[in-house]
């Protein structure tokens, strides 16, 4: 928040500047594009493509519980929402998925045209140089790996548009678009700051993209591309970041902590690595909030707590997924809602009609620090890497490497279940060498990396990683349809189940959206589409 609140209050004006250049110029078949000259202004230009983290299209608000992201976590709770990617049912004029299309191109050619005038203009500070370019970088390589995930084979820009009569791009093929990612983002790794320097999980650090690009190479390992080579990246780049004793990474004692934190603007970059940051509360003139805890989160009927939608409900299958004495189960799926005193309503136990009942919990309007608290709209970061993320990651690929689990792979599995089971000290850490009853021992390769998937379920819940998992998997429409099957048997015919009822093979990819198509003629569109 910090980052973001600075370079803000100087961005605007630069950006309104930048606008008058360009209507000036009256353009007839080509942009007339400011570039960046001085240290400040590539600080602002850099906040510029920071700023499409927290948009309304992306984590500020759709994608993070209107896009389907919590899978078979959790469902949209809407009676009243019928079409929708969050339920599966919509076209390829849909609203929300145009958005998303947009604000990360939008996002990657401003990218484009900071890298452009850092090549226009080498005379600038070097070490900021550096550390713009590498951040930069890595920002643009994030939003085309969003876009590869959602749509597949996609328009590769590299440049800043400038010619608009060559404004129709072919679609370029995903495995060339996960090149590209790769290549930039490991040169950023060498670019920026580590943890430390930086301070706060706001901006990209070595850890960030080491964890990302772990990421990354999961899903090439899986499908579509199916490369198993990466495995072996995805273990390296994990372990780096476990390594890496100068930033010293850990899990926070406390599961629910580290969402506490994220609702009073506190960071601690040992857990939280990298977070999209909000502030403010839509009283004041710099500010950006989000949705977090008001559409996602647990729900409020209180203008004293703050009013929350908490538009995800749990399924039951996702309760079902904690052991007896998992303590991330009812913070991840809260046990109570809020009444308009502010008061706790306690919900009933979690079997039949009330295992569907539960909302998810994660961020909680009342340890929000922001007075007076503005209504369906809140100050909380949301996670993009957490430690915990990357200790899964790691044990994953460590398996795939092995063809079954070593002890590292247990280790880092089983630091993640003991933080689950209350068993961490002040400091994170834990005698691993000391068998607990919670601990994973004694699977083979299969079994193992089913556990992997429950646990990053019962840890990384709600936290728009689910969809994307599973479809690495080959497990999306299974999964979907598992649920539909649970919910005739619990609690049949309830309008939640139209996205478990409505998914087919076609989902595993959105739409190129319409408006594209007219407006580029060399897009093709996506299977069953």
């Amino acid at each position: 928040m910090k980052y973001k609140y600075y370079i803000f209050a100087a961005f605007f004006p630069i950006l309104l500047s930048a606008c008058a250049d360009f209507l000036d110029t009256e353009p007839d078949d080509f942009l007339s594009l400011t570039y960046y000259e001085t240290d400040n202004q590539f600080e602002y230009a850099l906040a510029g493509v920071y700023d499409v983290l927290g948009n309304t299209a992306f984590y500020g608000q759709q994608y993070i519980c209107r896009m389907g992201n919590e899978a078979d976590e959790g469902y949209f709770n809407r009676e009243e929402v019928i079409e929708g990617p969050q339920v599966y049912n919509f076209s390829t004029s849909d609203n929300i998925v145009q958005g998303l299309w947009k604000i990360l191109y939008d996002g990657i050619n401003r990218a484009n045209l900071v890298l452009a005038s850092l090549e226009r203009n080498p005379s600038i500070d070097p070490d900021l140089s550096k550390r713009i370019k590498g951040e930069t970088l890595f920002l643009r390589a994030y939003y085309y790996f969003i876009l590869v995930q959602h749509w597949g084979d996609v328009p590769l820009i590299l440049q800043p548009t400038i010619d608009l009569k060559n404004k129709e791009i072919e679609r370029t093929s995903s495995k060339k678009v996960y090149e590209q990612i790769l290549g930039d983002m490991e040169t950023a790794e060498g670019l920026v700051q580590s943890a430390t320097e930086a301070g706060f999980g706001g901006r990209v650090t070595k850890s960030a993209v080491r964890g990302i690009l772990s990421r990354v190479c999961l899903r090439m390992a899986g499908n579509p591309l199916n490369d198993e080579s990466r495995y072996a990246e995805a273990r390296s780049w994990a372990k780096k970041v476990m390594d890496d004793t100068e930033s010293g990474h850990r899990l926070l004692q406390d599961y629910s902590q580290v969402f506490i934190n994220y609702a009073q603007d506190k960071y601690d970059i040992k857990e939280s690595i990298w977070e999209v940051e909000f502030w403010g509360n839509a009283q004041d003139s710099y500010r950006e909030t989000g949705r977090v805890g008001a559409w996602l989160g647990l729900r409020s009927d209180s203008e004293v707590i703050g009013l929350a939608y908490g538009h995800i409900s749990a399924t039951s299958y996702l309760y079902r997924l904690y052991e007896v004495g998992d303590l991330r189960r009812d913070w991840a799926i809260a046990p109570y809602t809020y009444d308009k005193d502010g008061s706790h309503i306690v919900r009933p136990e979690a079997e039949g009609y009330n295992a569907w009942k539960r909302y998810c919990g994660k961020w909680r309007r009342e340890y929000e620090t922001v007075y007076p608290r503005a209504n369906n709209a809140t100050s909380q970061n949301f996670p993009l890497l957490r430690y915990s993320d990357v200790l899964l990651m790691f044990a994953e690929a460590d398996n795939a490497v092995n063809h079954g689990p070593t002890q590292e792979a247990y280790n880092a599995i089983n630091l993640v279940r003991r933080r689950a089971f209350g068993l961490l000290d002040a400091n994170g850490k834990t005698d691993l060498l000391q068998p607990e009853a919670c601990d994973l021992t004694g699977l083979n390769e299969k079994t193992f990396q089913e556990e992997i998937m429950n646990e990053r379920s019962r840890e990384l819940c709600f936290e728009a990683l689910r969809k994307q998992d599973l479809i690495r998997w080959g497990k999306l429409i299974e999964n979907m349809k598992n649920i539909e099957n649970l919910l005739d048997m619990e609690y049949s015919g309830q309008f939640f189940s139209l996205a478990f009822r409505n998914i087919s093979q076609r989902h595993l990819l959105f739409p190129i959206p319409a408006r594209e198509m007219i407006l580029n003629k060399k897009l093709t569109q996506n299977p069953q589409w």
